[in-house]
């Protein structure tokens, strides 16, 4: 009883989470908190009010029943589940969609609170009460139940609290079609997030097609993407189909995304948008079914801005963003990565497992790893050819690709 009440003292002083896919919904729940409340920050989907979540202390969370990037039952078991002191409201929708029915009102006077001495209470404290009073006569005494184990995630390995975040939010938004854009420096393993997010879909029986977008020169990308009849162009001696329509009933992921020249980002929009492909040399169009995942390492919303990105299909894109951390910025994942890449070395060249010496253990810690989790793989493979025969990687044998250049 003792925790209950002090986690709900702690309620009436956190702060108040606005999550919908809809401004106007935000804007209408903001509007219903009176002036004295505590601020309020605002989430633009599920995603974003679990990454805030992680992020901040709240004391309430307001969910909008009808968000889009999530489904809501599963985002509210996730979040009672990892946040059982927080409070969470789900206003009601009029059937006219043009109020919404809050448990709170700008102008709610003492009679309409739940305190009993009749002196006004806080909006926050209103909306919470009851579920703090249930919380305060089921909660018993003792110490805070044990962390959560870490999380998998297929081909991943990381158990910082940063990585767990991105493979909860991957997990959640695999079993469902909607478009991806995962952002990341460059070895931040973006590629296999991706093909992780197929394994875990619906479509996980179906084709997984990586497209590199920086890699194919812009004479041939749309051929490459859209597919071509025969004669279409020079070269053209048989038809064939693009990347897309290889990608039917799978995932097809757009690597480096925001290298797409202009020209070929409005023919993309075209195929996000209304899910049809049109072959060049030919005036046929084909529905294909296919889930879209993008990766970047660029900074889309600056290219936006500078006009090298077209802001409608960003926001195409954009629908759920995962942000992959930098290595440098979860050390604690450096040394089982490192000793992932050692085991499958030595099992490649058939020799007994080696392992790090305490020095050489050190040392992997401490460097900043600019190349990210590739620089990582590179680096053990060389000490690995390095070690020769002993049975453990030294710290003389650890040679950074800086170092070696």
């Amino acid at each position: 009883m003792a925790a209950a009440s002090a986690a709900f003292a702690a309620d009436r002083q956190g702060r108040v989470l606005v999550a919908s896919s809809r401004m106007e919904f935000r804007a209408k729940v903001l509007k219903g908190l009176a002036p004295e409340d505590l601020p309020a920050a605002e989430a633009a989907g599920g995603a974003e009010a679990l990454m805030k979540l992680e992020e901040s202390d709240f004391g309430t969370l307001v969910l909008d029943r009808q968000i889009q990037d999530l489904d809501v039952e599963e985002l509210v078991a996730t979040i009672r589940a990892r946040y059982p002191h927080l409070n969470v409201v789900m206003p009601e929708r009029e059937a006219a969609g043009e109020q919404l029915s809050l448990p709170w009102s700008r102008h709610s006077s003492a009679a309409d609170s739940p305190s009993s001495n009749g002196a006004e209470t806080s909006p926050i404290v209103q909306a919470g009460a009851a579920a703090w009073s249930a919380l305060a006569a089921e909660e018993p005494e003792g110490p805070e139940a044990p962390a959560a184990r870490p999380e998998l995630f297929p081909g991943m390995i990381g158990v910082s609290r940063k990585m767990q975040q991105v493979y909860r939010l991957a997990r959640l938004v695999a079993p469902r079609d909607t478009t991806v854009l995962i952002v990341g420096a460059s070895g931040t393993g973006k590629e296999l997030v991706a093909r992780g997010i197929h394994e875990l879909s619906r479509r996980s029986r179906g084709p997984f097609v990586v497209v590199n977008c920086a890699a194919i020169p812009e004479s041939l990308l749309e051929a490459e993407l859209f597919g071509f009849t025969r004669g279409a162009f020079t070269g053209a001696f048989q038809s064939r189909l693009g990347r897309i329509h290889a990608a039917h009933g799978g995932t097809l992921l757009l690597d480096e995304v925001g290298e797409l020249p202009l020209s070929m980002q409005a023919k993309l929009l075209r195929f996000v948008q209304d899910g049809e492909v049109q072959r060049l040399g030919s005036a046929d169009l084909f529905r294909v079914d296919v889930r879209l995942v993008a990766a970047t390492n660029a900074d889309l919303q600056q290219r936006v801005r500078e006009k090298l990105f077209r802001e409608d299909l960003y926001y195409r894109l954009a629908v759920f963003p995962l942000d992959l951390p930098p290595l440098r910025s979860r050390p604690e994942d450096v040394l089982p990565l490192a000793q992932h890449f050692l085991e499958r070395f030595c099992q490649q060249g058939g020799i007994r497992q080696k392992s790090f010496s305490p020095l050489a253990a050190n040392l992997l810690r401490q460097h900043p790893w600019p190349g990210n989790v590739r620089e990582l793989q590179h680096s053990i493979e060389r000490a690995f050819v390095l070690a020769d025969g002993n049975d453990q990687i030294r710290a003389e044998d650890l040679v950074m690709p800086s170092e070696a250049a």
